[in-house]
């Protein structure tokens, strides 16, 4: 994503920093539109025809850029739901078997309490008849 980032800026600042330039691109060598190679050196209609076809090669490979950056975001979004799903899934069956453990361990209380008390009902009769 960094390395996204990155060549994002890099596409933007060169083409806002010719926006910026003096004088009108592709007008010739040291009239703001120069430094581009020979034709753009040379100024005049080709000059400038170069100029907006390389200013349109970068509007054209930024808006590229976005459209990757928006589809993995996305994507990455779309993850982040089935990820949250599923959590959600194993939260819900956790609780339920908490809650169905803690139903057993009542049950099974109430079941050694019933029985301890048989027990000792049982030990008192005997203890009775022996007397």
């Amino acid at each position: 994503m960094a390395a996204l980032r990155y060549s994002c800026k890099k596409l933007v600042l060169p083409l806002s920093s010719r926006l910026l330039s003096s004088g009108e691109l592709g007008s010739g060598a040291g009239k703001g539109g120069g430094q581009g190679g020979s034709i753009r050196d040379a100024g005049g209609s080709f000059g400038k025809m170069e100029a907006a076809h390389e200013e349109q090669y970068f509007r054209k490979m930024e808006a590229e850029l976005l459209a990757k950056i928006k589809r993995e975001h996305q994507e990455q979004s779309l993850y982040h739901d089935e990820e949250i799903e599923f959590h959600k899934n194993a939260i819900k069956r956790h609780t339920e078997a908490i809650e169905r453990h803690a139903l057993l361990k009542t049950q099974h209380d109430a079941s050694v309490r019933d029985h301890e008390g048989s027990e000792k009902n049982l030990i008192n009769m005997e203890r009775t008849k022996k007397k």
